[in-house]
């Protein structure tokens, strides 16, 4: 039998194909952050998965830096979890080949990211229809117990659990079947243009940028045409939406009357968003950039994490190679 992890364990990994926006933050790394408290966590900067769209060398180091420095300014706990790039694991390879031999074509094929690719016409490469397979590999190597992920990646947890599942079936007892974690709350995050926060959309704000930036960025989300004066609906804005992801259930209420009573402009409410998410990243900002101007320092941090990863992945890569007879 596989013997579980002694704590719950969580696996969260993002992708640097991009400067972190807001999006991330609240989709992804503040609900994982959270998880340091409760559970052991393992966290990667996912490099093989961004070669899918990113195909530029300088860019993947540039987003991957960014990504360390924007962790660390949060408050991951690096010393205490694992925080590792992707690559740095070549078992992950490994073990998505033996994952391969078991996952079914159609399997594959239902997976909403490779449908949307061919609806839209997308090139599709061998690593868009078999990514599934790869972010099964990237949990189960870590006999991970918990997923953070967003509604859009649900389906992407439960083939993984579904390949699991039949790999145990076929072999015996090899792999934790894990349990997605998902907080409905911030399930969807609204860009500049009301649309989900996305890089491909560039309707993102960025989580890291000067304030004159930051504020120039939320005065240009996309509002009705309603006056001052008259009423409004803080549910079907966008502004009340991203205010109320960063602020108290107080100052929500508070925005919410206001809307409501009417005499209160847009412009105040994106003024009171701006002002709100200045203070709360200020402080993590300041560190951000500091760190940013010290590669050396972010690869050290990577490679402290490469050590502790390596030491559970090659236990449980061993663990399968000897289940298939290797």
């Amino acid at each position: 039998m596989t013997e579980r992890p002694k704590s719950f364990r969580s696996v969260s990994g993002i992708k640097p194909t991009g400067t972190p926006h807001l999006g991330n933050y609240l989709g992804m790394i503040q609900p994982a952050l959270k998880l340091q408290q409760t559970q052991e966590s393992f966290y990667f900067i996912a490099d093989y998965h961004a070669l899918t769209t990113l195909h530029s060398p300088p860019l993947l180091q540039q987003y991957t830096y960014e990504l360390v420095a924007t962790f660390v300014a949060l408050g991951m706990d690096y010393e205490n979890h694992v925080f590792f790039r992707q690559s740095d694991i070549p078992e992950v390879t490994e073990l998505t080949w033996y994952l391969s031999c078991v996952t079914s074509k159609g399997l594959l094929e239902r997976g909403h990211a490779y449908k949307d690719a061919k609806n839209k016409s997308l090139d599709i490469t061998h690593g868009v229809f078999s990514y599934p397979v790869l972010m099964a590999a990237d949990i189960l190597l870590y006999d991970a117990t918990h997923v953070p992920v967003g509604k859009d990646q649900k389906q992407h947890l439960e083939i993984t659990r579904d390949i699991a599942i039949r790999f145990n079936h076929l072999y015996g007892e090899t792999f934790v079947i894990p349990e997605a974690f998902i907080e409905e709350k911030v399930a969807t995050i609204p860009g500049v243009d009301g649309q989900k926060m996305s890089k491909s959309y560039d309707n993102t704000l960025p989580l890291f940028t000067t304030e004159k930036k930051l504020r120039k960025l939320i005065m240009k989300i996309v509002t009705d045409s309603k006056s001052v004066e008259e009423s409004k609906n803080p549910e079907s804005c966008h502004v009340f939406q991203l205010y109320s992801l960063f602020a108290t259930k107080e100052q929500s209420e508070e925005m919410a009357h206001k809307y409501r009573a009417g005499g209160y402009g847009y412009g105040e409410a994106k003024q009171a968003l701006f002002e709100l998410i200045n203070h709360q990243l200020g402080e993590s900002r300041e560190t951000y950039f500091s760190l940013i101007e010290k590669p050396t320092t972010l690869e050290e941090i990577l490679q402290l994490g490469k050590t502790k990863a390596k030491q559970t992945a090659s236990a449980v890569i061993d663990r399968v190679r000897s289940q298939v007879g290797l």
